[in-house]
């Protein structure tokens, strides 16, 4: 696409990396000490968007890593928005609710002259939830002495949040993967689909996909996954997941197998909406499905990328899929700024056709550089990000410059 080198350069780096250590009373009378970060990469565009996770492995390259995507993202989709993460290294399970407040208060406390709803607005993202984007809010709303339901996005409906949020990340998927379908003039009802990880997303995935009379013959968790070549509910086994914590104990939907292997079972679509890397050098000969849709972020790492697309296999690649997410985030952002909200039939309306509008532009691209489909998402988000600072003039590659420092 010959991207101007000043531009690759300005992107390749974030503005501002923020390191921060929480102390927090334990449960048990302890003090602990939390290490969290904060990461914004780019406001060519917008305000910097980006959840916040709490993860036992979380660390500063990662953080950078999905701050950057996010960046790409948010551009795919056409959103005003730039990129920013966080994170805090904790374990969630091992963690009571009061913890986990306090948790969360103190993370606000310790980031909140960066973040605000006009400079960088947080949301969820792995092992955080609704709960902890009201206490999230509460806390910021508090240091700055005024209610600001806009700083967070992910909130629960009776404190701001947007409907269909919740489903955002599937549903926006799964319009990508119907206009794919219809393409390619396939049936749902002859498609089979695995599903790896069933969090928010790939439970939502599971759901909206079985109504629209796909066949769903593979769900996994961290614990383990269930396959059936015949099909299996996954309303059934949303039920079992909520009352146990895992799929496995859904025995009666189809035959328990581990983690790893569900990557591995026959099937058309195969849904990641688990972790980063899953799909690697490891097993990437073992995949058989035809189609790939990415809910996770980078769950394929770049052999498996580049040996599946000159196998045939098809990605429709994460910073498409799982878009949604963010769209409907902005969404909601937009709501808390008007104070007015809106139906969830507006809501799925204006996703429908920011998702179908960043597909098609993605399709365009492909057939102009006659590239995969990961490539094209790449050349639309590059190409709006380096008219928006061309468009802004010199000043923003020395704004960016300073941050570095």
């Amino acid at each position: 696409m010959k991207l101007d080198p000043e531009t690759l350069e300005t992107l390749s780096y974030p503005q501002k990396t923020l390191i921060v250590s929480i102390p927090v009373r334990m449960d048990d009378g302890s003090l602990k000490i939390f290490e969290g970060y904060r990461v914004q990469h780019s406001e060519l565009r917008g305000p910097f968007k980006g959840g916040f996770r709490y993860f036992p492995a979380v660390n500063l390259d990662e953080i950078k890593a999905l701050a950057t995507e996010m960046s790409f993202k948010c551009a795919v989709a056409g959103i005003p928005y730039g990129g920013g993460k966080g994170g805090v290294c904790c374990n969630t399970k091992e963690m009571s609710d009061g913890e986990l407040e306090r948790l969360t208060r103190k993370y606000v406390q310790a980031i909140y002259q960066i973040i605000g709803p006009e400079h960088d607005i947080p949301a969820p993202d792995m092992y955080t939830n609704a709960q902890m984007m009201a206490w999230f809010m509460d806390e910021y709303s508090r240091l700055v002495n005024k209610y600001q339901p806009g700083v967070v996005t992910g909130k629960p409906i009776e404190v701001g949040g947007s409907l269909g949020r919740d489903a955002a990340t599937a549903q926006g998927g799964a319009y990508v993967l119907m206009e794919y379908m219809e393409r390619k003039k396939l049936k749902p009802g002859k498609t089979k689909v695995i599903i790896q990880g069933y969090g928010n997303a790939g439970s939502h995935a599971a759901e909206i996909l079985h109504n629209l009379g796909f066949i769903i013959v593979g769900v996994s968790d961290s614990q383990g996954g269930l396959y059936n070549p015949k099909g299996m509910d996954p309303i059934c086994i949303q039920k079992s997941k909520k009352k146990d914590g895992t799929v496995i104990k859904c025995s009666q939907e189809g035959e328990p197998v581990k983690p790893h292997e569900i990557l591995e079972k026959p099937c058309d679509i195969l849904v990641l909406a688990a972790m980063e890397n899953q799909v690697n050098e490891k097993n990437m000969k073992n995949i058989k499905a035809k189609l790939i849709l990415e809910l996770a972020n980078g769950p394929i790492n770049n052999e498996a990328d580049e040996y599946l697309s000159k196998k045939g296999v098809d990605i429709i690649p994460d910073i498409l899929a799982n878009a949604g997410g963010v769209t409907v985030s902005y969404f909601e952002w937009l709501q808390n700024q008007q104070a007015y909200y809106w139906p969830l039939e507006e809501v799925n309306v204006k996703l429908k056709r920011i998702m179908l509008e960043s597909f098609n532009r993605i399709l365009k691209f492909k057939h102009d550089y006659k590239c995969t489909m990961r490539e094209a998402a790449y050349i639309s988000a590059f190409d709006r990000m380096e008219k928006a600072l061309k468009l802004r003039g010199s000043g923003a590659h020395l704004r960016c410059k300073v941050y570095q420092k």
